[in-house]
């Protein structure tokens, strides 16, 4: 990661709430990736565009890593030599940190997306992206509890999944964490709802 390539960083995020920096699960995940690499970057919210599926995105120049394109932001990042955690793995590692990732985009996102859309009152989504927002999610993915005891298993009493140094799996499910502890209802793990 050269220096010269991560002044001027801005991250273009949906607005902050619940505590957080940015209410967003795809946001904060990119903007935890930028803190753990210890980027320098700006944080601006995109009030215009708030249900956009290219927000998150990274600017620097002419340059744009858009949320929607190439994999993501951290992809881009990653395959543009400007931030990049997972250079370092070693090649026996790879195959259960692509599972791991995997795992964290998919069931753990859907399920986060189910409570946030379907199982709550929608006042939270109603706060990150404003009303009148499609609803996108219509099942809930009842492998969020499979996925979590995994990651608890891989994870054990290290403080990072892989190699005790952070990659951009944890900075992905640090972002999911802090989403559902922040922003989610309470009420819906009260309700024996499977995520």
């Amino acid at each position: 990661m050269a220096d010269e390539k991560e002044e001027g960083l801005v991250l273009v995020a949906r607005k902050g709430g619940f505590g957080l920096p940015t209410a967003c699960p795809n946001c904060l995940a990119v903007y935890l990736h930028l803190k753990v690499t210890h980027a320098q970057f700006d944080l601006q919210f995109d009030l215009a565009n708030t249900d956009s599926d290219h927000v998150p995105y990274v600017e620097c120049g002419d340059y744009v890593a858009f949320n929607n394109e190439k994999g993501g932001v951290m992809e881009s990042l990653k395959e543009d030599n400007i931030v990049d955690l997972d250079s370092k793995l070693q090649t026996h590692v790879i195959p259960e940190w692509l599972s791991t990732k995997a795992m964290i985009c998919s069931w753990l996102a859907v399920a986060a997306q189910y409570e946030l859309w379907v199982a709550s009152d929608g006042s939270a989504a109603d706060k990150i992206y404003f009303s009148g927002l499609l609803w996108p999610i219509r099942k809930i993915y009842r492998k969020a509890a499979k996925a979590y005891e995994a990651l608890s298993l891989r994870l054990g009493d290290q403080t990072f999944f892989f190699e005790n140094r952070p990659t951009s799996v944890d900075s992905m499910f640090l972002g999911h964490a802090l989403f559902v502890v922040h922003v989610l209802p309470v009420s819906s793990a009260q309700n024996g709802c499977s995520y």
